[in-house]
């Protein structure tokens, strides 16, 4: 009897001790849990390491040594790079999507509106060059007599483009639009007018013939650069607060691509503006990509990142881009009776002022400086520079495009 009742006294004890390891283990899990829950809740200034460290006047809502899983995941979640991630992230969307447009839709010619002031270049136009081009590919189509007697009257009639209002001639027309390349077809035409009027019709088809398309990469590195610019940024802003080495790995990239995009800027408007000078047009080329390699190589020195130099790191790229001045007031003085230049020219100083504005507003850190812990979430310095920077960018996007139709309408 004594036995059973200490193997039961025994048997209590024991599960007793079970009971309390379990509650143990479940309190200990409860804690990690919890542990982890609050490991990676936002946190405030003070709390952050030195290298997170860049704005005293955002007192909080900063991420800190997040793993990447949650850092993917913070896009979508408020802090306070929620809105310095999305402003260029959209940014770049906007312009991949531009950069598409710009090459599926701008034609390959000048579009219609400009074709309203052809019978002026036909005028300007060497007739005998154009007849030579027109006649190349029509020797072999029938109806010689007719395309004999119709460059005749090309001779007195095309400025006027009054001999397509004929009608014995429209067979012609049909013969020269089957003689014009595929390229030159409405289909590559993407103004929403249709060509109504076989004098619309007759006029974009001899326009090609006269305006020959210039060369495009000036434009597309001009946007492959904002494009770069703005996902390095993006990026930069969602992932520098994983470690000190991605956040050293993630702010070179990020102001490589500030360097890359005032360099690439100034390739439209020095080429077109300068494609027949090509002294000046090398020397200005030449010196804003040494500039702008230059500008990358300083960046990469690891005092560069640091607090201290955010003057200076904004006096340089605002330097970059104050160089530019050269090249617009020499435009200036060769084009100034252009229309087209003067043009080009309010755009760039429009462009200018977003990127002057931007420059300092994130230098001097306004308008968090005033209120600090009042702009944690929206509103601070660097998400007021974001913006400003796409706006500089979409208006010298507008800039190029002028560039475009003036070069491929008057060549040099």
């Amino acid at each position: 009897m004594g036995k059973n009742q200490g193997n039961f006294a025994e048997t209590k004890i024991g599960g007793g001790s079970n009971e309390n390891s379990d509650q143990r283990n479940l309190k200990e899990g409860k804690g990690k849990r919890l542990w982890k829950k609050m490991k990676y809740q936002l946190v405030e200034y003070h709390s952050l390491p030195g290298y997170l460290k860049d704005n005293e006047y955002i007192l909080g809502h900063y991420r800190s040594e997040w793993p990447l899983k949650h850092i993917f995941l913070s896009i979508f979640t408020i802090h306070n790079e929620t809105l310095n991630v999305w402003t260029h992230l959209i940014g770049f969307f906007l312009f991949l999507s531009l950069t598409i447009y710009t090459a599926m839709k701008i034609p390959n010619v000048v579009d219609l509106p400009t074709l309203q002031h052809l019978p002026d270049v036909l005028k300007k136009a060497d007739l005998h060059k154009l007849h030579g081009e027109l006649l190349t590919c029509l020797p072999s189509l029938p109806h010689m007599p007719d395309l004999q007697r119709f460059r005749e009257e090309l001779k007195t009639s095309l400025p006027s483009m009054d001999l397509l209002s004929s009608p014995s001639n429209w067979h012609i027309v049909e013969l020269l639009t089957n003689c014009l390349p595929e390229r030159f077809s409405h289909s590559n035409h993407t103004d929403v007018c249709v060509l109504h009027s076989m004098k619309e019709d007759m006029a974009n088809m001899i326009a090609p013939l006269l305006l020959r398309p210039i060369t495009r990469w000036p434009f597309f590195a001009f946007l492959g650069g904002a494009m770069f610019c703005l996902l390095a940024s993006s990026t930069c802003h969602l992932l520098s607060c994983h470690s000190e080495r991605l956040s050293y790995i993630m702010l070179r990239l990020d102001y490589a691509g500030i360097a890359a995009l005032i360099s690439t800027s100034f390739y439209p408007p020095v080429y077109y503006s300068f494609m027949c000078y090509p002294f000046f047009c090398n020397l200005y080329l030449g010196f804003i990509t040494i500039l702008g390699i230059g500008t990358i190589l300083v960046s990469l020195l690891p005092t560069f990142q640091t607090p201290e130099y955010r003057n200076i790191r904004a006096s340089l790229f605002f330097g970059m881009g104050v160089s530019g001045a050269a090249p617009i007031l020499h435009k200036l003085i060769l084009f100034w009776h252009q229309p087209e230049a003067l043009h080009t020219t309010g755009y760039e100083l429009l462009m200018g002022a977003f990127y002057g504005i931007g420059a300092l507003v994130y230098a001097t850190r306004i308008p968090e400086r005033w209120m600090p812990g009042k702009f944690d979430i929206a509103g601070h310095s660097h998400q007021l520079f974001h913006v400003l920077v796409v706006a500089g960018a979409y208006t010298h996007y507008r800039a190029g495009l002028v560039y475009l139709r003036w070069r491929d309408l008057q060549g040099c």
